[in-house]
């Protein structure tokens, strides 16, 4: 760790959240900014990646002067600039890294390629102080379904992975097929506290060779034909059953496999990550499977579990104190990888 105090200007805009933050060595954060574009792709069914990218080269310098101004702090006062560069909508990330770029090479700051999931993993570290690797940590969102194993700050290894929807994909897909429409999860998780998670037996799915991987397009197509079934048959069908026992079969694959991971790994912390960890069922099950097992169990609060800038702050952070520095070719790459650096290089 260095010994003087690093604070970092964060920027992500690699889907439909133009954010901004202020962090201090990696855990404090001075400020969080963030503008939603929910409601306008919410008009859609879906985000829409040209409507994004407008809106975050709309609103992008009106987010990070809000932020500077909201920790009390000026340019001159940042020692690095880190910035999503992937993985995400190729649009909406040029917007973030074009503008981190500019004000790195204007203000002589330097830059910081940050990737986006492994963000998603820094923000359990932002509000528990004492967490530190090794853990392992279940990264689930609209596009992405990671197991992966913390080795140490900056060093990952992938346990698992979807071979096909990733869990909040499906969410998204289950709740517009039942007429809930978009955002899915936050939808389906509540109008599930009114259903019978056991009113439908959807299936657990299973991908063959691979004890850990997870796959939810049967489970997806399961609920499509079950609702075929009634629309055909002219029966009613109830949206908080259907949710329930949806949201129950994703649930017992993502804290099953998990577990199972974690005990054969020999691991004693375990994490939550990404926007379908603000699911307030899979953290009560996954608080429960934990507690029986006698493994430490931590997640973010919901607001650092949506795309957000202080998650980036603070994994930007520990690349920073690692010597990683990126320059002004630093490009937006949408199927970054894991562990995978295009751009970013260490500093001499």
């Amino acid at each position: 760790m260095m010994e003087k105090d690093v604070t970092i200007l964060a920027i992500e805009s690699s889907c439909d959240e133009t954010a901004a933050a202020v962090v201090r060595n990696g855990r404090e954060v001075l400020s969080n900014t963030i503008y939603s574009q929910i409601d306008l792709h919410t008009l859609y069914g879906g985000v829409v990646p040209e409507i994004a990218s407008r809106k975050h080269i709309e609103k992008i310098n009106q987010v990070i002067k809000k932020s500077l101004s909201e920790a009390g702090v000026t340019l001159k006062d940042i020692d690095a600039i880190a910035v999503t560069y992937g993985p995400g909508l190729v649009g909406a990330l040029l917007v973030g890294v074009a503008e981190a770029k500019a004000i790195s090479f204007a203000a002589g700051i330097p830059l910081v390629g940050v990737h986006h999931i492994e963000g998603h993993i820094s923000a359990n570290y932002i509000e528990h102080p004492d967490l530190k690797p090794p853990f392992m940590c279940l990264v689930a969102s609209g596009g992405h379904s990671h197991l992966v194993l913390v080795k140490d700050y900056g060093e990952y290894e992938i346990i698992a992975r979807t071979r096909d929807d990733a869990a909040g994909e499906a969410f998204d897909k289950v709740a517009r097929a039942i007429g809930l429409g978009y955002p899915g999860g936050p939808k389906i998780d509540k109008i599930s506290k009114e259903g019978n998670p056991d009113a439908i037996p959807f299936p657990r799915g299973k991908v063959e060779g691979s004890e850990y991987d997870f796959s939810f397009s049967g489970l997806k197509s399961a609920v499509l034909n079950y609702l075929n079934g009634c629309r055909m048959k002219g029966e009613e069908f109830s949206q908080a059953d259907v949710a329930a026992s949806f949201q129950a079969a994703v649930v017992d694959v993502l804290v099953t496999h998990s577990l199972h991971a974690v005990k054969e790994y020999g691991i004693k912390t375990f994490a939550i990550a990404g926007g379908v960890a603000s699911n307030s069922h899979l953290r009560e099950a996954f608080e429960k499977a934990c507690k029986e097992e006698g493994i430490e169990f931590v997640h973010p609060s919901p607001v650092l579990c949506t795309d957000n800038a202080a998650m980036i702050g603070s994994a930007g952070y520990y690349e920073f104190i690692k010597g990683y520095r990126s320059g002004t070719d630093l490009n937006a790459v949408p199927n970054l990888q894991i562990g995978e650096k295009q751009g970013v290089f260490l500093a001499k």
